[in-house]
């Protein structure tokens, strides 16, 4: 690594342009396996939009979930401006960003940021019980559902409708879906 003048490590030009935290929120999303947070405490910062990276959150009736930033003179980072509003809509996201006001579980679930809500004991049991549910899914329709739902945020209903022909037609070609109609004909429950 590089050093400054007075011997101490100095950040380097790459990761100026390209910070560790704007890379681990890359990887979350390209991760083609829906990734789920599972909060138990507060997520306050850094914490909060970490978890909103996240296709999915569950949280222990003991979270709490603040954009603290403000409080400390700064802005978010952790693509908190950009998650916080596709999820909340821009209002709330202001109101929570410019206050840095803390929220708990029961209103981080009514306002949509988490999935559900369960006492603390139970989070990790919901966490890998939701994991198991779309584990135990068509894997390829998972993973290109998820790159459909990323992609479709960021385009017009044209081109939405376009990607999903295309993840479609991808779809129709494996052996999921065959076993898919085939259960469906079958009344029974598919087994991919």
């Amino acid at each position: 690594s590089e050093r400054n003048e007075s011997g101490q490590p100095s950040t380097t030009t790459g990761e100026r342009v390209a910070p560790i935290r704007d890379r681990c929120v890359i990887a979350i999303r390209d991760c083609v396996k829906p990734v789920i947070a599972a909060v138990n405490g507060p997520a306050a910062g850094a914490g909060m939009n970490l978890a909103l990276a996240c296709d999915m959150r569950i949280a222990s009736s003991a979270a709490k979930f603040s954009q603290a930033f403000v409080k400390r003179g700064l802005t978010p980072d952790w693509a908190g401006s950009y998650f916080l509003p596709r999820v909340v809509g821009m209002a709330k996201a202001c109101e929570l960003i410019f206050t840095g006001d803390s929220i708990d579980a029961a209103e981080a679930l009514r306002l949509g940021i988490v999935n559900s809500v369960v006492a603390p004991a139970e989070l990790m049991t919901a966490a890998y019980a939701l994991a198991k549910k779309i584990a135990d899914g068509p894997p390829v329709a998972i993973q290109l559902a998820k790159r459909a739902i990323l992609h479709n945020l960021e385009t017009d209903l044209r081109c939405a409708l376009e990607f999903e022909t295309f993840t479609q037609t991808i779809c129709k070609d494996t052996e999921d879906s065959k076993e898919g109609v085939r259960a469906f004909v079958e009344k029974r429950a598919p087994v991919f």
